[in-house]
């Protein structure tokens, strides 16, 4: 049997609390979600002046990365490429840059979506926090 590794609800308020502090850094209002593996929330912020349709964004985000276990911008990516099939799926929504994949010891234990400003800023705040998580030493 294999040890499965998961996100705590104290991990999920320190990823939101790392990327809630990059985005008032930099003067950004954004909406930041984190899932579980099975794309399901664990917590969510919606910072004061972030836009209402971010809060549904930045959780469809991280639904689609932690569904996938790759960064959303990769489905944005192959949209833009042609590849349009992939708006017709009801059921997988979010394929915009902002969603990122959170793996421990190579496996996926969730992921955050992030949204608000600019897609690829969206995806720096995720990509920040997730490394500031990763880098705690008593992981």
């Amino acid at each position: 049997m294999k040890t499965k590794h998961y996100l705590t609800l104290n991990d999920a308020e320190f990823l939101l609390e790392q990327a809630y502090q990059y985005a008032k850094q930099h003067s950004f209002k954004v909406s930041i979600a984190v899932v579980d593996d099975t794309g399901t929330l664990l917590a969510m912020k919606r910072m004061d002046g972030a836009s209402p349709m971010t809060a549904n964004l930045c959780l469809e985000k991280a639904k689609c990365s932690a569904m996938s276990r790759h960064p959303s911008k990769l489905f944005e990516d192959i949209i833009k490429g042609g590849q349009m099939g992939f708006l017709t799926m009801q059921s997988f929504s979010g394929m915009l840059e902002g969603g990122e994949p959170i793996m421990y010891q190579g496996q996926l234990v969730g992921a955050m979506g992030v949204s608000g400003v600019k897609s690829y800023e969206d995806a720096e705040i995720a990509q920040q926090a997730i490394a500031q998580f990763l880098a705690q030493p008593n992981l």
